[in-house]
């Protein structure tokens, strides 16, 4: 069950600070260990790329398992399966935003170019009034542990790290 780490704001007012879960793919080739990471989809994302990338994760759900959130969120990002009873507890990091992440690297394979997203919808053009719906994730990615660390969100460098030190 998700555990929610509470934060007391100004005026004394309790939040719970929210949960995100997610998978880290690898796969081991004949030049090394790569890891798989995904872009943001949608027009603020489009232009950005090294230090844009993430973990395929999302917010688990209230009674929620984490690692059946991993799964889940992995899937609705990506389209498709981490293989199941493989998993490797990476543990927990707290995010810039706040937010705390419960990572596990998961041994796998998959071919980008198949990669499937769920939507999202968003006010574009900016105070048109209009709505449109892009992918939340545009595209998946390979990449060996340089590139990974350079490629990756800076909150969640810690995660490529930690795996590339303890499992490669």
């Amino acid at each position: 069950m998700a555990v929610s780490e509470p934060a007391v704001v100004a005026g004394g007012v309790l939040i719970l600070a929210q949960l995100s879960a997610g998978i880290l793919l690898y796969r081991r080739t004949s030049t090394g260990t790569e890891v798989f990471l995904v872009h943001p989809g949608g027009p603020y994302w489009a232009a950005k790329d090294e230090g844009a990338w993430s973990v395929p994760k999302g917010l688990v759900g209230a009674g929620e398992d984490e690692l059946t959130c991993a799964r889940r969120e992995f899937r609705e990002e990506t389209g498709f399966d981490a293989p199941a009873g493989r998993e490797r507890h990476l543990g927990g990091f707290r995010l810039p935003s706040g937010k705390r992440l419960q990572v596990w690297a998961v041994e796998g394979d998959c071919d980008p170019a198949g990669l499937r997203s769920n939507l999202f919808d968003m006010e574009w053009p900016p105070r048109s009034g209009r709505s449109a719906q892009f992918p939340e994730v545009d595209r998946g990615g390979w990449f060996d542990e340089p590139a990974a660390l350079s490629m990756i969100a800076p909150g969640q460098r810690l995660v490529v790290e930690k795996f590339y030190a303890e499992y490669a």
